[in-house]
């Protein structure tokens, strides 16, 4: 086999351990120089950036995060950081506050210090998004990739069961949409194949006992790994159709990207063989879908875009708005009638299965 590709590998330190995140965030400020730190996070965070406002210098806290990062919202942050003085960001929480952070210094330059509590995997990538009059763009810069992380399964015990269930599986999306994005190659594939892995035993130790020390551990390693595949090999169609519907639609991140991942994998799989390949010997299944369904099914996963604030009706406009962004190179032609019927499965919660051999998906692909 011969084998030829360029690969780019972002450039960041990751600091892991349990129990350690205040005074791995103080090694950090310190290596940094930093004299006017700014914090951001949600409420739900709140303790914990008390704890460091006692041991670092932080002369603002901000905590107006809001999912999808509107304009407005980033520019406010913007003007506060300009002012203060800032010289590095913590962000410490979800992909929102990850998002907020990176949006700060796409325009500052101002590091960030990225201290993840969900598996978003934002923190791994050199990706932000910005959203305003209901269209998110999103885009790529080195400045935004934070230039250390600090993973500590502890601060993911408070993370509700469901919403570690969401925000693993848009892990895992990370990972499947790897193994067939613009610059996907084999490099990025087995970050991908071992991010898969690690997520989905992980997951499974977190639903059946959710102070699974362990499986929190896998879980956050899976997510560095799911995000560090996703950064190199760009953003595919999955990605693109998340992108839509929470931007325009205002659905939830983690949700989202839950409920649309087995429809995509159906979809593209029966044309991506070493993609399944890998799907099901990750997943310790004999098909990639099969291995996929069985998690979800195993984790209690959410079903259906219906569940989540979105309607029916925006099914034809939605797939106006994906198609125009979907990668050419995708190992499946897409067009609007095949995102209209995989819109309206992922809406009524079909099996994913029953998607992949329906009528109305091969008229689509037959148009």
């Amino acid at each position: 086999m011969t084998l030829s590709f360029t690969h780019e590998t972002r450039a960041g330190r990751v600091l892991f351990g349990a129990g350690l995140a205040v005074e791995n965030v103080v090694a950090e400020v310190q290596r940094l120089g930093a004299a006017r730190v700014m914090v951001v996070t949600s409420g739900s965070q709140a303790a914990l950036a008390r704890s460091l406002a006692d041991v670092i210098p932080v002369a603002l806290t901000w905590t107006d995060v809001v999912q999808h990062v509107p304009l407005e919202t980033a520019a406010r942050a913007r003007r506060a950081a300009t002012e203060a003085g800032i010289d590095v960001v913590v962000a410490v929480g979800g992909g929102s506050t990850t998002g907020l952070a990176k949006a700060i210094a796409l325009t500052t330059g101002i590091p960030i210090v990225a201290v993840p509590t969900t598996y978003a995997g934002s923190e791994a990538t050199d990706v932000w998004g910005l959203t305003e009059d209901g269209r998110k763009t999103t885009g790529s810069d080195p400045r935004v990739l934070p230039v250390a992380i600090v993973y500590d399964a502890q601060l993911t015990r408070d993370l509700p069961v469901g919403l570690s269930v969401a925000s693993g599986l848009n892990a895992i999306a990370h990972c499947v949409d790897s193994l067939w994005a613009p610059r996907a190659d084999p490099i990025n594939a087995a970050l991908a194949t071992e991010g898969i892995r690690a997520l989905a035993a992980g997951l499974r130790a977190v639903v059946a006992t959710a102070d699974d020390a362990d499986g929190r551990d896998r879980a956050l390693l899976g997510t560095y790994l799911a995000a560090t595949a996703f950064a190199s090999a760009g953003s595919g169609l999955h990605h693109k159709i998340c992108h839509v519907l929470g931007g325009t639609y205002g659905l939830p991140h983690a949700e989202t990207h839950a409920v649309v991942l087995p429809y995509v994998a159906a979809f593209t799989l029966p044309a991506a063989p070493a993609a399944e390949r890998r799907l099901a010997d990750a997943l310790g299944a004999s098909t990639g879908l099969g291995g996929l369904e069985s998690l979800r099914r195993d984790l209690h996963a959410p079903t259906a875009l219906r569940d989540h604030g979105f309607s029916e009706s925006d099914i034809p406009e939605a797939a106006r708005l994906i198609v125009s962004a979907v990668p050419p190179s995708h190992p499946r032609p897409v067009t609007e009638a095949v995102l209209r019927v995989l819109l309206r499965a992922a809406w009524a919660g079909t099996p994913a299965d029953d998607f992949a051999h329906s009528a109305d998906l091969e008229a689509a692909v037959n148009l």
